[in-house]
């Protein structure tokens, strides 16, 4: 979840304030410009190719860099705001009296981890300066590297910043910051004694409330130094990542979600999906399912849909006398059920790191999200039956009302769909397609935001969300890098072949460890760690490879419900104001109904696959 960090600042001058608000003007206008680019070059790409018969040269070298800028500046949004990722506030749940020392110590840790990672994209930086290498004429590689030392250097003073709102404290984070460094940089952590002893603190840290990025870029960084392997080959790794031909579909469908989510989208399709199935019993709770979605698809982040339409919705359903647990229950459920669906993020993201045609992965989650949201739906009928809720007469007239004035919303995913399948666009290209159109849609048609006011806004929640999840994505790339490099993955490969040699076993085990994973990682950074290790095994059980991925993403959806660090556990907790023990108790029969679904999926596999062309 996003846990806010410590805030600070409190005792500033007027100068320095004045010098904070000039550079977060400057981070915000960047990260909104960069945004911006990425979105119209592919659709001058589109221009070009149709108009030409030939695109704009380097345009797609420029828009992949500019995933790595918005991810990297992003993250010092994140920074600076309190929003990177991670599984909560631990120092908050001691004693009074040693909150602010613990906190102290876990900021302290995050600041040396990316203190560790800044020095290690230095190092890259300059290897690139000597090796001379463009991307494109008179555009130095190394210029287009220095947002990963730029980037960690930003968050290690914001968190430096954070950490208190007196100097003096910050001053002692930064000294135990620049301790840390010291120690790990030294010949000694590559003895078991201080390596074991680096791991414990960091576990500490990690469980006191630092991000989830230092956990991951922290566990990297200990291991590459304890095997005595250069740190410049994390920022290498994180830079391959990053540069993913298909990886800039992550901010540009980002951005295009919180468009949607900024404009009155819900409120059109709620009045829609009401007019469609609202003489049904379960009727506004089955157009909950169908919004949240609709929205998670486009967003990619199931919390978000919480956080957005959570207001929204609740009041609805208990406006129309579902019980207060179903209804927080089926909001905090239903916001992970889009995952499956083109065009949403983690499945992008499986694909670039599985080696996947992002297409095929479309494909293949489609009948099995179709299945787990007919299931949601169908506990959602048998409640509104059970609980006596009101359903609205069918009206012809108010269907086909608000079939137009939601006709651009539903058109969306039509756009989409036909861009990718239809070949008229590649995947990056019907992602600024997207945003052109959300944006057209919201600011021109129906005037739900304003170009001068709310754009900006948009922009830069939208670069926030995108930096704290690629930030988290880069240092799991570096883990990712290591144990690829250990021989990890060929050691469970021979591990499974030598004990389970049933299709049916290894897919209950698979089943079992990746819920375990689910409850641990949040989806994303468990992608880039876990996928590489998985994948290996499929073929020696004749599991397609797109049918492990869908099981794989259908497992990780369910780590979002799973206490006791569900991600859309916290942030129910946080948009009901509920308790987090109630909050637990209304998912547990989405979680087993969903879990049924999951099951269906792994023991079923043409569910998954007989979309597939071929």
């Amino acid at each position: 979840m996003a846990a806010l960090l410590p805030g600070g600042g409190a005792d500033q001058s007027p100068v320095e304030a004045g010098r904070h608000s000039l550079l977060r003007r400057a981070e915000n206008a960047l990260s909104i410009a960069t945004l911006c680019a990425m979105a119209i070059l592919p659709l001058l790409e589109i221009v070009g190719r149709r108009l030409w018969r030939t695109g704009i040269p380097g345009s797609m070298a420029l828009v992949q860099h500019g995933t790595l800028w918005i991810g990297f500046l992003g993250g010092a949004i994140a920074a600076r705001d309190g929003r990177l990722l991670s599984l909560g506030g631990g120092a908050g749940l001691l004693p009074q009296g040693i909150r602010k020392p613990a906190s102290l110590f876990s900021a302290a840790v995050s600041v040396s981890v990316s203190l560790l990672l800044c020095l290690a994209g230095l190092t890259l930086v300059r290897i690139e300066w000597a090796d001379g290498r463009t991307l494109l004429p008179f555009l130095p590689v190394w210029l287009a590297e220095a947002a990963i030392p730029l980037g960690f250097a930003l968050v290690a003073w914001r968190m430096v910043r954070r950490s208190s709102g007196a100097w003096r404290e910050r001053g002692a984070t930064a000294i135990l910051a620049a301790a840390g460094v010291l120690a790990v940089s030294s010949d000694l952590i590559t003895l078991n004694g201080p390596f074991a002893v680096s791991i414990v603190v960091l576990v500490v840290a990690v469980l006191l409330g630092a991000p989830l990025f230092a956990a991951l870029g922290g566990l990297a960084v200990l291991l590459f130094r304890h095997a005595d392997v250069p740190l410049a080959s994390i920022p290498a790794e994180m830079y391959g990542l990053v540069t993913s031909p298909t990886l800039p579909t992550i901010p540009l469908f980002t951005f295009a979600g919180y468009l949607l989510t900024a404009g009155n989208t819900s409120g059109r399709l709620v009045r829609l999906f009401r007019a469609m199935v609202g003489w049904m019993p379960g009727a506004i709770a089955v157009a909950a399912v169908m919004v949240c979605g609709f929205f998670t698809t486009f967003t990619g982040a199931s919390g978000v849909t919480i956080l957005a339409l959570g207001g929204i919705l609740l009041p609805a359903l208990l406006t129309e006398r579902y019980p207060e647990r179903f209804s927080i229950g089926l909001l905090t459920s239903t916001g992970s059920l889009g995952l499956l669906f083109p065009p949403c993020l983690p499945v992008i993201l499986y694909a670039v790191v599985g080696g996947i045609a992002v297409d095929r992965m479309f494909l293949g989650g489609f009948l099995p999200g179709v299945l787990l949201v007919l299931l949601m739906n169908g506990y959602a009928v048998r409640t509104g039956i059970l609980s006596g809720a009101k359903r609205t007469p069918f009206s012809l007239a108010e269907l086909r009302g608000a079939i137009w004035e939601a006709k651009w919303d539903i058109l969306l995913p039509v756009i989409v769909l036909l861009g990718i399948f239809g070949g008229f666009a590649t995947v990056v290209e019907s992602a600024a397609m997207t945003v052109l159109y959300a944006f057209l849609v919201e600011a021109f048609v129906h005037r739900d935001i304003s170009v001068r006011k709310d754009v900006a806004r948009v922009g830069t929640e939208s670069a926030t969300l995108i930096g704290g999840v690629l930030i988290v994505l880069a240092a799991a790339m570096g883990l990712t890098s290591y144990l690829v490099d250990a021989g990890v993955p060929g050691t469970i490969l021979a591990w499974v072949k030598a004990t389970i040699h049933s299709r049916i076993l290894f897919l209950a085990a698979l089943n079992l460890f990746l819920l375990a994973v689910g409850s641990l990682m949040d989806i994303f950074s468990a992608i880039v760690v876990v996928v590489p290790i998985i994948t290996p095994l499929a073929p020696v059980f004749g599991v397609d490879p797109v049918h492990l991925g869908v099981i794989f993403l259908a497992n990780l959806q369910l780590g979002y419900l799973t206490p006791p660090v569900g991600m859309n556990l916290f942030l129910a907790a946080y948009r009901f104001d509920r308790p987090l023990g109630e909050v637990y108790r209304s998912v547990l029969p989405f979680l087993l109904i969903l879990l049924l679904g999951v099951l269906a999926i792994t023991y079923i596999p043409v569910l998954s696959t007989i979309l597939l062309p071929g």
